[in-house]
């Protein structure tokens, strides 16, 4: 198990990957943090500009 590098609460700066085209980059703030999985820790994300909440892979995030 690793270590989380973010907690609710958290502004956090998303980077989209190619396949997210769905997903507007910008700041989001951490609501909740999800179970590790294989690939890393997820995370549900929220963006004052989009009505909804998103998961995301903590590789897509940055410290804000």
């Amino acid at each position: 198990m690793t270590a989380r590098k973010f907690a609710p609460g958290d502004r956090v700066s998303v980077q989209p990957g190619r396949f997210d085209a769905h997903v507007r980059p910008g700041i989001y703030t951490i609501v909740r943090v999800l179970p590790e999985t294989p690939s890393g820790w997820q995370y549900r994300v929220k963006n004052a500009l989009d009505p909804h909440e998103r998961v995301l892979d903590e590789a897509q995030l940055r410290s804000a």
